[in-house]
């Protein structure tokens, strides 16, 4: 994989495994798969490197195949569902469940102390870098699905939106401005034609 083009999908700043749950997402409400492929995974892995809890070389990124690609679909899959079933309202489903505990279990992983150059933390993995990486997105899947902030997880109501956001401001009403903005040039198209029409 010489180069890494986008991984298609939108980064709002949510948590990570929302991050990972809204790559599957919608324009103009048409379903989207922001990992299609592979490189679709190396490049969101990519994007999202700051934040990962397993630093990711891009070595490691060049590595990313279609077995990794199943398990981080399969992950994104269990989070949604249980993301639809906590803002619902609903119990989680027992197989997202089972599905979000085997990943976070995947790959062992600890952090050292480094004295050189200076004393720091860095974090080690006996697995494969990208596979302890999804681990740990489960991880925070469970942290967050288990926490307080799963009060706060809201579905995007703007206009053919399918996407889901920690609600960190109680006047946080969208996934994203361009979703408020459209939602606001929704109702006014609305009513400039219910006036026109009346």
């Amino acid at each position: 994989m010489a180069h890494l083009a986008s991984g298609g999908a939108p980064l709002l700043g949510e948590p990570p495994p929302i991050e990972l749950g809204n790559t599957s997402y919608a324009v103009r409400g048409r379903p989207m798969d922001g990992l299609q492929n592979a490189e679709h995974l190396a490049a969101w892995l990519r994007d999202m490197r700051p934040r990962l809890a397993v630093p990711l070389t891009d070595a490691d990124l060049r590595e990313v195949n279609d077995s990794d690609l199943r398990v981080a679909r399969e992950l994104r899959d269990a989070v949604r569902t249980l993301t639809v079933a906590t803002v619902d309202g609903r119990d989680p489903d027992p197989a997202a469940v089972a599905t979000l505990n085997r990943r976070a279990r995947q790959a062992p992983r600890w952090r050292e102390l480094r004295t050189a150059p200076e004393p720091h933390m860095t974090v080690r993995t006996t697995g494969r870098p990208v596979a302890a990486a999804v681990a740990a997105l489960a991880e925070e899947a469970v942290a967050l699905f288990a926490g307080p902030l799963r009060h706060d997880l809201r579905a995007c109501p703007g206009p053919g939106c399918v996407l889901y956001f920690v609600r960190d401001t109680p006047r946080r009403e969208w996934c994203s401005a361009g979703c408020g903005n459209r939602a606001r040039a929704a109702r006014h198209y609305a009513k400039a034609r219910q006036e026109a029409q009346g």
